[in-house]
């Protein structure tokens, strides 16, 4: 039981590679609902972070915790099974599957499919309707049947967080969901995110500080493998250590910028 009320929770997580320490001690606990972003340089142990939480790799010491029940050392596919999913830098679709047929994927994985066929002719209508909720959720709807391959960037992106939270995944890490996209796009694209995690916890690493002003509730400043600031945006960008660690002037000045 989740006495402490959190969706997702890190205690003292620690992670080496050999003789380097790259996670070296952080915590972080985020509520039900919440949108944190995960801000700091290259090389601050961002996507480290995001491989530990969601299983691919195994932590040195410390706890990864979803809804208060220890998930550190399950495989990526047993914590999806609990409740969290993720998404990717690189797109990572069926390119020979259609914008339908890809969420259908998604969605049978989640329901625990297992070949048999009785089940899955069983399940099948079940899923077919998740996929056409998701595919409306996502505006691709008019795209039904266009492989993802042929899609543009932006609508492979978009398909990317349907299959992401195709399976119904109460927390949702996104990896730099706007990366590579125009300014045009990166805002409905925000508009977007917002929309269909509605009451889900969601973690996304993110450069463009535009996004992660416009999007997060709070924010974690992660330097060196340790968060050195967990706060609101308004808090963050007045805190002197994150301004001298990362943000810089132009972030205090509001303006957007991508931080390398």
């Amino acid at each position: 039981m989740n006495t402490d009320g959190y969706a997702l929770e890190l205690r003292d997580l620690r992670k080496s590679f050999g003789k380097t320490e790259i996670i070296r001690g952080t915590s972080l606990a985020v509520r039900p609902g919440e949108r944190v972003a995960v801000i700091g340089p290259n090389g601050a142990g961002k996507s480290t972070l995001f491989n530990l939480i969601s299983g691919r790799f195994g932590a040195t010491s410390g706890d990864v915790l979803l809804h208060g029940q220890k998930i550190d050392g399950l495989t990526p596919y047993e914590i999806n099974r609990r409740g969290l999913a993720r998404s990717f830098q690189v797109s990572n679709l069926f390119t020979r599957l259609s914008v339908f047929e890809n969420l259908r994927c998604a969605v049978l994985w989640s329901m625990g499919y297992k070949y048999s066929f009785w089940k899955f002719l069983a399940d099948l209508r079940d899923a077919n309707d998740r996929a056409e909720q998701v595919m409306d959720m996502i505006r691709l709807h008019k795209r039904r049947d266009v492989l993802a391959m042929n899609l543009t960037y932006a609508e492979q992106r978009a398909l990317e967080i349907g299959i992401t939270i195709a399976g119904g995944a109460s927390v949702i890490l996104l990896d730099e969901p706007t990366a590579g996209m125009s300014r045009s796009e990166t805002a409905r694209f925000v508009n977007l995110i917002r929309e269909i995690t509605v009451g889900k916890t969601l973690l996304t690493v993110e450069h463009d500080m535009g996004v992660v002003f416009g999007l997060a509730d709070k924010i974690a400043v992660l330097v060196y493998g340790e968060v050195i600031a967990f706060d609101t945006p308004e808090k963050v960008r007045a805190d002197e250590r994150v301004k001298e660690a990362y943000l810089g002037t132009a972030a205090t000045d509001g303006q957007t910028q991508a931080a390398h």
